[in-house]
């Protein structure tokens, strides 16, 4: 049976390094693509690359999501079945010290992974949102169904766009 190629950005982050084990474990070929930036430690991105990278079925690309020629080169250059946009620039706080990183990799990141699928015919884009959509939400649980239109943070409505731009 043949193999899905899956592009997962954000591939050195938590999420992302144990997506890709469980890909490679079941016979994916996957390339991770992350940027290794420090907001959290260094090193632990870089103990997870090299167990991802003693599977045969792997390949690491250090890239920005924010770079849209390097992204378009990524994309033109291999064909990929699935990609998983980990990538995004977590954090509420940190919204607050940094915001132009909010919409640098959260907005314009998102739309050059989401051009990337669309002119290169990815068959499946899944990325990840955040709970922190749901905002001054006052109704439990949570559900997709819910207005999330009253973010607390830059953070919340920067996933937010990303939910609409995959929508539109």
């Amino acid at each position: 049976m043949p193999t899905n190629k899956t592009l997962i950005t954000g591939a050195a982050g938590f999420i992302g390094f144990h997506l890709a084990q469980r890909l490679l474990e079941r016979g994916d070929r996957v390339c991770g693509l992350d940027n290794l930036n420090d907001y959290y430690d260094v090193n632990l991105k870089h103990d997870g690359l090299k167990l991802l990278e003693e599977q045969k079925n792997f390949t690491f690309i250090k890239a920005d999501i924010t770079d849209r020629e390097k992204i378009a080169d990524i994309f033109a250059s291999e064909k990929y079945d699935v990609v998983v946009n980990l990538a995004a620039q977590p954090g509420v706080r940190y919204s607050l010290i940094n915001p132009y990183t909010y919409i640098d990799s959260n907005i314009v990141g998102f739309l050059n992974i989401h051009e990337g699928c669309r002119h290169n015919h990815v068959k499946h884009l899944v990325f990840a949102s955040s709970s922190s959509v749901y905002g001054a939400n006052t109704k439990m649980p949570y559900s997709v169904h819910h207005n999330v239109d009253h973010p607390m943070s830059l953070y919340a409505a920067s996933k937010k766009a990303n939910e609409l731009m995959a929508h539109a």
